[in-house]
């Protein structure tokens, strides 16, 4: 069983696009929240219709906020059911499960500037950078890849005087990222958030470009585990045997069936959740491995990796 360490109270729901929603939670007692920092983000169990979801968002609080957490979540249309809760079912005064702040994606304090690309709702972790004492103070810029109709949904978050640039699909507004990246002072760290075709182009335009790999920091979002063929998992020290389905990841199964397997971002970055397989062929789909451990099909992470072979035997 998963235990959940904080009691939380949908205080207020604003819905500030037709796919974005601001929602206001609080701790459901009234207390003091335990102090965000720059990046983080906040794992919530949602109730959906058939099977609870747990999904981690950022938080878009300024570092340090203690009296609420503000997340910002898009609806997706091929939602598998944390976005779907959000925008169909939540309602002011209903009570979430959440596990404390987590935070992956910290800014690195030695940073003489700190470059940010963001790529649609992966603004929201700078939102929080960017009302950071130390990060406004070292220097910062943020470039938002976006629709043009949202380029101004996020001002209520952006700090007076934050150099923020937002670009979308039009001559003279495309941003162009080998410029941006040849233009940038020694010793900037970049950062970059957004779906995995934004991440992968920045970081192979970033390596092209001479940036050391230690200077470049992502945080991807969204997709890795959907879609796929149904399979097998057989947990090996249990005898127990699961068909992880086409649209639920392997760490949901296993979660479904009462299996209390470790996780923290859900998204294939922290490792946390790292697994060894016995038997079968994992179809890796994470941000962790190092190419030989993939190789060697010994380990999968249950968050977003899943099967090619019809059948995965876990030491579980």
């Amino acid at each position: 069983m998963i235990v959940s360490a904080l009691k939380l109270r949908v205080a207020a729901i604003d819905d500030i696009a037709p796919s974005l929603r601001h929602l206001r939670l609080e701790a459901a007692d009234g207390s003091a929240l335990p102090p965000t920092g720059a990046g983080a983000h906040v794992l919530l169990s949602l109730p959906g219709a058939a099977r609870t979801h747990r999904n981690a968002y950022s938080l878009v609080n300024p570092p340090g906020t203690r009296s609420g957490y503000d997340v910002i979540v898009r609806r997706v249309p091929t939602s598998r059911g944390g976005s779907a809760t959000v925008h169909e079912r939540l309602r002011v005064g209903d009570r979430l499960d959440a596990q404390p702040p987590g935070n992956l994606f910290a800014p690195v304090r030695p940073a003489r500037h700190h470059l940010m690309i963001a790529g649609g709702i992966g603004i929201t972790p700078f939102l929080s950078y960017l009302q950071d004492a130390g990060v406004r103070q070292t220097g910062a810029s943020l470039h938002v890849c976006c629709r043009e109709s949202e380029k101004d949904v996020f001002q209520p978050w952006l700090p007076d005087g934050a150099d923020v640039r937002f670009h979308w699909d039009a001559d003279g507004h495309r941003l162009d990222t080998a410029a941006l990246l040849a233009d940038q002072p020694a010793g900037t760290h970049l950062y970059v958030c957004g779906p995995s075709d934004l991440n992968d182009a920045v970081v192979r335009a970033a390596a092209a470009a001479g940036w050391p790999a230690s200077q470049v920091h992502t945080e991807h979002f969204g997709g890795a585990s959907a879609g796929g063929n149904a399979f097998e998992a057989v947990l090996h020290k249990s005898g127990l045997r699961l068909r992880v389905a086409e649209d639920e990841s392997l760490l949901e199964a296993l979660e479904r069936a009462g299996v209390a397997a470790p996780c923290l971002c859900r998204g294939g970055a922290c490792g946390v959740c790292i697994t060894p397989v016995l038997d079968g062929e994992p179809e890796h789909r994470d941000h962790c491995l190092s190419p030989a451990e993939r190789a060697s099909g010994r380990l999968i992470m249950p968050c977003v990796s899943r099967a090619r072979s019809p059948q995965l035997v876990l030491d579980l």
